[in-house]
């Protein structure tokens, strides 16, 4: 199974990279799939490469979606 994460951009570097932030993780990630990327934009990423641009409130549901599956997962673990 693989499993591709929304991230937000916070920086566009040079050579078709980019930084983004995954809750507050910076990562140095590939934008060369992407075109007319922003800061700001979120992505979804998956083993280090964007794969396309995703709607920011469907990013921060998915995102939230996922911080209540970690608590879950806590919760179960203790």
């Amino acid at each position: 199974m693989c499993l591709a994460i929304p991230a937000e951009v916070t920086e566009l570097l040079p050579d078709d990279m980019a930084k983004v932030s995954i809750d507050g993780v910076g990562k140095i990630i590939s934008v060369a799939l992407i075109e007319d990327l922003s800061v700001g934009d979120y992505v979804i990423l998956h083993v280090g490469y964007a794969l396309t641009k995703i709607d920011p409130e469907e990013a921060k549901r998915t995102l939230a979606l996922l911080a209540e599956l970690g608590a879950v997962q806590t919760e179960l673990a203790s």
